[in-house]
């Protein structure tokens, strides 16, 4: 105003502010809202987030208000001013009784998909209650391992945040627990730890069988206000056979594998809802079911059912390539020539579409198997003395995407096997595999860094 040559009444017509509103505020006596700091701004043709880092102090200059505080930080989240949400955060947490309301902000803030600013929230609630073993700090927790692998593409800091997670799992709701163990069951299936998936899985049953058995005891009115998992609880116990199966057949016991395909193969049969959902879903495992019957089947060794196979996989479309890697798989451990499979579904090669009927598949595991899918083919065509160069360019496909997920165990079997074919490879292959083999060095260097960082 002074440098402007400008008197109160101008200023407050100037910004649209009350001239004796602006006098108390000039004076000091008087808390500027949010609302208010817009108005000075915008009437200063200052960026409305100029004043920012200031109004800091200005939201605990008065007594603690969260009707100034509240529309800061909600803001802040809109402009992307992360600085001033972890400012505000730490302040208010010095009181803890302001966690469970910062908790509900995370909340609506993780809801409208503002993660980043929903992330410190939730961070700064966290550390607040790591000693009250709440189910509170559990949602932090979960929310946070949420957020995580929607951002990381890095397979070991997936696996890292899913282990840092799973000691507050027993602590969620029934119906978030479900979930999250879902969740974790996809992260140690990308690492291939089998074991504890099945673990999981076995743990999954147990809570979902109990909820459902629960929830046919309860009341409609009861049942109103309860908190549920994204699918009906039958879904998981489903689920549960499902991964045990996948487990089993990923630990070679086929016969295993199979004894689980059975559990959820006719699901109708005990499943109490008769709704479109339930068909839906109940269809959905029936369909895997007789597919992965014939798969296991053939890693089994049942060679006379690949054809079987093939043409059951080749009416549920989405299922496809899924099959087909495992078609690939069996070929190189039983020797078999499955060109014309190869060529009848060579549409599907890549893979772009992970939809299916419940849903879709996660992008991090597609993009693995395809991996998976990639060396396996390689492996095929080496087998079967194809063109050896068209073979270690699908390798090095491989190889970028293993790079891209940080995947360690197919990153080495990709390069173990460029290196035994080396001799076949063109220049053009030698200066790929000479920048990738670069970028897989520079991910380990990369690692060392981090650790030495945490001595």
């Amino acid at each position: 105003m002074n440098s402007n040559h400008m008197i109160h009444s101008h200023f407050a017509e100037l910004s649209g502010l009350n001239s004796g509103t602006l006098s108390r505020i000039l004076k000091g006596k008087h808390p500027i809202s949010m609302a208010q700091l817009a108005a000075i701004t915008a009437g200063m043709e200052l960026p409305e987030d100029y004043f920012f880092e200031h109004y800091i102090e200005e939201c605990f200059s008065f007594v603690v208000s969260m009707r100034r505080i509240r529309p800061f930080i909600f803001r802040c989240a809109e402009l992307d001013r992360l600085d001033c949400i972890e400012q505000i955060v730490n302040r208010l947490l010095e009181d803890l009784s302001y966690a469970s309301l910062l908790f509900e902000f995370a909340e609506q803030f993780y809801a409208d998909n503002k993660r980043s600013a929903a992330r410190i929230l939730y961070q700064g609630v966290s550390e607040a209650e790591k000693y009250q073993h709440s189910e509170q700090l559990a949602l932090c927790q979960y929310r946070i391992f949420q957020i995580e692998l929607e951002e990381q593409q890095d397979l070991e800091e997936k696996l890292r945040a899913a282990t840092q997670f799973e000691l507050y799992v027993s602590r969620l709701d029934a119906a978030d627990q479900l979930d999250a163990m879902k969740q974790l069951m996809h992260i140690y299936g990308l690492v291939h730890k089998w074991k504890r998936v099945d673990e999981l899985a076995k743990e999954m049953h147990r809570v979902a069988s109990v909820q459902y058995e629960l929830e046919g005891r309860r009341s409609d009115i009861i049942e109103e206000g309860l908190k549920r998992p994204e699918r009906p609880f039958y879904y998981y116990i489903l689920y549960a056979y499902l991964a045990r199966a996948t487990a089993s057949e990923a630990s070679g016991d086929y016969g295993r594998a199979l004894s689980f395909v059975d559990l959820y193969a006719n699901a109708e049969r005990w499943v109490q809802e008769s709704d479109e959902q339930s068909r839906q879903i109940t269809a959905q495992f029936t369909e895997w079911a007789v597919a992965n019957t014939y798969l296991y089947r053939l890693m089994s060794g049942e060679l006379d059912v690949i054809h079987e196979y093939v043409n059951y996989i080749a009416l549920q479309e989405n299922e496809i390539f899924v099959a087909l890697r495992y078609i690939v798989q069996a070929a190189n451990v039983f020797k078999l020539n499955i060109d014309s499979i190869l060529e009848r579904f060579a549409p599907y090669i890549p893979y772009e579409s992970g939809k299916t009927d419940c849903g879709d598949y996660k992008q991090a595991i597609l993009q693995e198997s395809y991996a998976q899918f990639l060396i396996e083919l390689a492996i095929y065509h080496f087998n079967q003395k194809k063109d050896t160069e068209s073979a270690l360019s699908i390798l090095l496909t491989g190889l970028e995407i293993s790079i891209t997920m940080n995947s360690s165990r197919n990153m080495i079997a990709c390069m173990t096997l460029f290196e035994e074919y080396r001799d076949f490879a063109d220049q053009e292959l030698q200066g790929r595999f000479k920048n990738l083999s670069s970028e897989v060095y520079q991910l380990n260097a990369k690692k060392d860094l981090i650790l030495l960082d945490a001595l």
